[in-house]
């Protein structure tokens, strides 16, 4: 799953996630990454259980809301 909004584009930033059980799980990830500031992109994949973020968000944010979805995540 893919999510973007119009933001500049910088390094991606890839975030272990763990919690998730199901294609839901995942778009609850991929909203609450997308909610954050800054995000451009925030691409989830379930099988591998990572998430991968593009844009100028403080990882520190992305885990912050990914935690708040109800996931446990950190930075790979």
């Amino acid at each position: 799953m893919v999510a973007r909004n119009s933001m500049e584009t910088a390094g991606p930033v890839v975030l272990a996630i763990s919690g998730m059980t199901c294609g839901g799980c995942a778009g609850a990830v991929t909203r609450a990454l997308s909610g954050v500031s800054g995000v451009v992109t925030a691409q989830v994949d379930l099988a591998a259980g990572r998430a991968t973020v593009t844009g100028t968000a403080r990882p520190e944010d992305l885990l912050r809301a990914v935690t708040a979805a109800g996931f446990d995540g950190e930075l790979v």
